[in-house]
């Protein structure tokens, strides 16, 4: 379904039975999600084209530098619109709250039917992302990266797994969950090579690892 609440209401009929024609919900793994990484192939094209580069201080680091979650329309921020987004028969209230739906964790492979127990993850963390190159951008750069719901960049997952993860990379934390290790790899690169980020060198050889895999 369409990751922009305000199209998605007006398409929801025809993107359900489309979905449903197509098989989108016949498994928890196949659901609504964000968007598609790049092929294995480019994503490790992308990762040769990244400077790689020892990160850089957290000095000055703060998530209020990167505005979120925005409003995407109507009374709907980024976080209610993934939620919407990457749920399962998710009912929205008309403050825009997820009250009611299924989301499958994609990183551990838990189900829950209480939005309370989702956060959305940045894919590239935001700290992570300011050690890389996102300290010299402008606020409304940092926003656009935040809240961006066109690059797979957003997820909703288990909350203490999001926070397990914390802002460490590829080389420090990789899902428990190894089925989707690839993926994420993919989009990691995907988000990085898009924002012009920097690697460091344990993090490009981790991605390059999964990769060689995919």
């Amino acid at each position: 379904m369409s990751g922009v609440y305000a199209r998605h209401i007006g398409v929801v009929v025809a993107s359900a039975a489309l979905a449903a024609t197509s098989g989108l919900l016949t498994a928890p793994t196949a659901q609504a999600a964000m968007p598609t990484p790049v092929a294995a192939s480019t994503a490790r094209t992308y990762l040769s084209q990244l400077t790689v580069k020892a990160e850089g201080s957290s000095s000055g680091y703060s998530r209020d530098l990167f505005p979120h979650w925005i409003t995407q329309s109507g009374a709907c921020d980024t976080r209610e619109v993934v939620l919407k987004r990457d749920g399962t028969n998710v009912t929205q209230n008309s403050s825009c709250t997820a009250v009611s739906g299924s989301w499958y964790s994609e990183y551990d492979g838990a189900t829950w039917t209480a939005a309370s127990d989702l956060d959305i993850d940045h894919m590239v963390p935001l700290a992570e992302a300011w050690r890389s190159g996102a300290s010299s951008w402008t606020t409304a750069q940092r926003q656009s990266f935040a809240n961006d719901l066109t690059r797979p960049q957003l997820i909703a997952v288990t909350d203490n797994v999001n926070q397990s993860k914390g802002d460490q990379d590829p080389a420090e934390w990789l899902p428990s969950r190894t089925a989707y290790r690839c993926t994420y790899a993919r989009a990691w690169v995907h988000v990085k090579h898009y924002y012009n980020l920097t690697v460091d060198s344990a993090e490009k050889s981790a991605l390059q690892s999964v990769l060689n895999g995919c």
